[in-house]
């Protein structure tokens, strides 16, 4: 990580590329990296109460999931989708950098949409390295 912050226009690409996929279901989006945490998005009528800083410590093992699943017969990694009581969290990263979408209950189809949409962004992000 070269400790750039996210641009305004990449945030706005992943907060559009999140909300064309999943609609009314947004419940929040978070950016991260292996050094800092940026919620770009959350749902008026949830509370800012998330421990972002913690769940960006869980969700950078997914930086370490991308070279553990590489040989895998399942073929390439790309998400990570997370089952709780009151939604769901989908984690999706490209090299050093991620974003963590949460959102209410949908088709399995529509978090597939969800990934599609956003690796391509992170992999767009300045600074990004394409070899892993």
């Amino acid at each position: 990580m070269d400790g750039r912050p996210l641009t305004p226009e990449a945030g706005d690409a992943l907060r559009s590329a999140a909300r064309t996929a999943v609609g009314d279901e947004l419940r929040s989006i978070t950016y991260f990296t292996d050094d800092a945490v940026e919620q770009l998005y959350l749902r008026s009528d949830l509370e800012r109460s998330a421990d972002l800083v913690g769940f960006a410590a869980q969700e950078r093992a997914g930086f370490d999931a991308q070279n553990a699943y590489r040989n895998s017969q399942l073929g390439a990694y790309r998400a990570t989708v997370r089952m709780f009581e009151y939604g769901y969290l989908t984690r999706v990263v490209h090299d050093r950098r991620g974003v963590w979408v949460t959102t209410d209950d949908m088709s399995m189809e529509r978090f597939e949409e969800l990934a599609s949409a956003l690796e391509p962004i992170l992999a767009g992000i300045d600074g990004a390295d394409d070899g892993s």
